[in-house]
């Protein structure tokens, strides 16, 4: 019988911060976006694959940061190269340091799509570049979206406090949905600036998608028929599915591409890269600029990660991670006798209770989840999970066997 786990810090530390931080914690990282009363709420410190606690609680973290920790927390190599940028050069100037030329470089030489690139400090940054850059490259108006693609006002689900205006313009097709793409762009395509489409589906709380056989190549064929700017939003996919980008695994080359998250290993830095006839807009008709955007360590910092995850052959690694964790919870979750769903394997995997019509499912999945994050293995009722490059056989196996045992108990609940 599993025990709740003593959140009694992680709690009062909560309450507090209601008084002082409006929902204590931004979004995502909500008590409600996980199993409250089961979950911590605040981190302490993280190493490797597992993260702790602020009540002392250990566990084996698939979250990674929400996708930033492609290798692991703490990596010596990384931290060591950005203290020692800050110790003998600085990092935050009036004019750009010689960085900047390096990372753009290296991300020309492995990106498909990449002739040009502009550094940001956020993936919702980056995805409004680059909808900014269609705009002006091809003086249209709308947008058509497929995927979550940040915070700003033209893409957040939540609508409060944005006037209709500021999304008015934008529309949404489903992934792998060439019909319904096709039947947008019939009515809209002579105004429309730009298609923004995830290359791996990945909708907000369902299971993750791969693309169907021919959807990506479609989308493309669409975008140039109406002269259309295709941008993928690879904030998540890229430097994990290919160091390319999942445009190079799926061998469809986009004309613009975001990238952010993995590509740093936890530093906050983004990306817009694509074709020059498009990026040089930014040279003269498109504004860009903000006083962090140049800072030197994350740029350092991706560098870094760039050069460890091919000098060690990082993403096949962890894609033979994921694909033997991916097997032994495929297993579980067959011969669990559940109406759930196992996807995103090797690299986002994600469990999904399937809804039923009696709503059994709203039950089952925060007891699965409590009795899972019980064990110590931290994952997430409504976001996929990722591997990373610290996660040992030992972790996989160990958190395999806990989501078993979590099925189990389900027979209490039920």
């Amino acid at each position: 019988m599993s025990q709740k786990l003593n959140l009694n810090l992680s709690e009062k530390m909560y309450a507090d911060a209601l008084n002082i931080i409006p929902g204590a914690v931004l979004g995502i990282r909500r008590p409600y976006n996980f199993v409250p009363g089961e979950y911590p709420i605040f981190f302490e410190n993280g190493k490797g694959g597992r993260v702790t606690d602020v009540d002392g609680n250990e566990y084996i973290d698939f979250l990674c940061a929400y996708g930033p920790i492609i290798i692991g927390y703490r990596e010596e190599e990384i931290d060591n190269a950005v203290m020692e940028q800050m110790k003998t050069k600085g990092f935050c100037f009036s004019l750009t340091q010689p960085v900047q030329n390096r990372l753009a470089e290296k991300m020309i030489e492995l990106i498909p799509s990449a002739e040009m690139a502009v550094f940001v400090k956020t993936g919702s940054d980056a995805t409004t570049t680059a909808i900014r850059v269609a705009r002006g490259a091809t003086e249209r108006t709308k947008i058509v979206r497929c995927g979550y693609h940040g915070w700003h006002d033209w893409c957040v689900e939540v609508k409060g406090g944005i006037p209709k205006k500021l999304y008015e313009d934008v529309y949404e097709f489903h992934y792998n949905d060439l019909d319904g793409l096709e039947d947008i762009m019939k009515l809209h395509g002579d105004d429309m600036a730009a298609i923004i489409v995830t290359p791996v589906g990945h909708p907000l709380g369902d299971k993750v998608q791969e693309p169907k056989p021919g959807f990506l190549k479609g989308v493309k064929e669409i975008a140039e028929k109406y002269g259309t700017v295709l941008i993928f939003d690879e904030i998540r996919s890229g430097f994990r599915v290919d160091i390319g980008g999942a445009q190079k695994h799926y061998g469809v080359t986009p004309h613009l591409s975001v990238f952010g998250k993995a590509m740093a290993n936890g530093y906050p830095i983004g990306a817009v890269v694509g074709k020059k006839e498009i990026m040089k807009v930014l040279a003269d008709k498109v504004f860009l600029s903000s006083t962090f955007f140049p800072n030197s360590m994350e740029q350092i910092a991706s560098l870094k990660t760039i050069e460890i995850l091919e000098r060690d052959n990082i993403l096949e690694c962890i894609r033979k991670k994921g694909e033997f964790f991916g097997k032994l919870v495929e297993d579980v979750v067959k011969n669990s006798g559940y109406d759930v769903e196992f996807s995103g394997a090797p690299l986002m995997p994600f469990i999904t209770f399937n809804k039923d019509k009696d709503g059994l499912y709203k039950k089952l999945r925060p007891a699965f989840y409590a009795e899972l994050i019980r064990r110590k293995v931290f994952l997430q009722p409504f976001h996929h999970g990722y591997v990373c490059y610290r996660h040992t056989e030992e972790d996989l196996r160990y958190s395999a066997n806990m989501i078993a045992e979590a099925f189990d108990e389900l027979k209490k609940y039920s």
